[in-house]
């Protein structure tokens, strides 16, 4: 009982990310949109069960990767790394934007009113920065060196855990990177693939109250694409490909 009242009571607050994505969604295709657009809902059920998966449980994912369950609690990033898989396997999409309340870190690393940011491609990461600023949903970067923080998930058994070692090791871009272990083959790579991953666990939500952080970030960030006059007026210069004038990447999740 007091482990529920501690952990499980009000998590209703924790589908943020998700019902941001629907509810973005939904206003993007009644404003109208000019290119292709997926949206993908990650959802677990936070529940104790026969099925709930327990600690040295090892998972085969979307990806094909393996992971060792050493932490039950975080269980939302399995789903999620199976999303991000299916947006590259089966949609072939070329900008995968994930958003989610990933990490309590999350709320010490960039505070209640900035989400966390982590981004492989820089020039996209100012883009959702000024979106941020634009929308009032403001986010903040954080580190992304996957060559110094993914080992954090080092298994013996498995090609990763789901669950850092040292807590103290930037723990939210940690998080983030074990997501986009499933989306990219391997991180020392070159991809083709812009990945923008938004961890906003702490603005989501005042008390028990939800603040619906999330769907003006996403009609801005991506209102380039948009035949609202409005969202193209206020949305920042995506990065263009010089030969063609236009954005480089027409597709995202």
């Amino acid at each position: 009982k007091q482990w529920y009242q501690r952990r499980v009571r009000g998590m209703k607050r924790d589908c943020g990310g998700a019902a941001g994505i629907l509810a973005a969604f939904k206003a993007t295709v009644e404003c109208g949109f000019s290119e292709n657009l997926h949206a993908v809902l990650c959802i677990a059920e936070n529940s104790v069960g026969p099925r709930a998966a327990v600690p040295d449980d090892i998972h085969i994912l979307y990806s094909g990767k393996s992971v060792e369950i050493n932490n039950t609690d975080a269980e939302g990033r399995l789903v999620l790394g199976d999303g991000v898989a299916y947006a590259r396997k089966d949609l072939n999409a070329d900008i995968v934007l994930d958003m989610c309340t990933l990490t309590g870190a999350q709320g010490i690393t960039t505070g209640q009113h900035h989400a966390a940011l982590l981004s492989n491609n820089a020039q996209w990461e100012s883009c959702a920065v000024s979106a941020g600023l634009s929308s009032g949903d403001m986010l903040f970067p954080i580190v992304y060196a996957p060559e110094l923080h993914f080992s954090e998930f080092k298994s013996s058994v498995a090609d990763m855990k789901n669950s850092v070692a040292n807590r103290s090791n930037a723990q939210s871009s940690c998080a983030g990177l074990f997501i986009g272990s499933h989306l990219f083959d391997d991180f020392s790579k070159p991809s083709p693939i812009v990945w923008l991953h938004i961890d906003m666990a702490y603005p989501v939500h005042v008390g028990e109250r939800a603040t619906g952080w999330g769907p003006a970030l996403l009609l801005t960030l991506f209102g380039r694409y948009s035949t609202s006059g409005l969202l193209s007026n206020i949305a920042p210069v995506l990065p263009v490909d010089q030969a063609s004038k236009r954005p480089k990447h027409d597709e995202m999740c």
